[in-house]
């Protein structure tokens, strides 16, 4: 038997993994969002259509991009996941994307914020 934790960080991978790469935005919507969808990217629309429509693009502009997860946090009603994002003929990201969750385990808000990955570091720890 899973925990609603265990649940919830499971159902976090992978709305994050049918959306981002295997490029199906609307199915993750229809599979893992709740009655609403709050977004705090302010580079994306809040709602679940503004979700879809910006990820419906980015996998036009950007196909092969993909994601990995380095770790994961699971603590209340809160995901946390510390990302790998690669996107072809641009910067690459290490992201920490949160995500809330309702009683039934379905995302219902998301943050994030992203550090462009360079090979210039004063320290030799890498980003994961």
């Amino acid at each position: 038997m899973t925990t609603d934790l265990e649940r919830n960080r499971a159902n976090a991978m992978a709305f994050y993994d049918l959306m981002f790469n295997q490029c199906r935005p609307r199915d993750a919507i229809e599979r893992y969002a709740g009655d609403t969808y709050i977004q705090h990217n302010p580079h994306v629309g809040d709602g679940k259509e503004a979700f879809i429509d910006y990820f419906e693009r980015m996998a036009a502009e950007y196909p092969g991009k993909s994601v990995s997860f380095k770790r994961s946090i699971a603590e209340g009603d809160l995901v946390v996941l510390h990302c790998h994002q690669l996107w072809p003929g641009s910067d690459d990201y290490a992201g920490i994307d949160i995500f809330r969750f309702d009683a039934n385990g379905k995302v219902v808000e998301h943050w994030d914020v992203l550090q462009v990955i360079t090979d210039q570091s004063k320290n030799d720890n890498g980003l994961f």
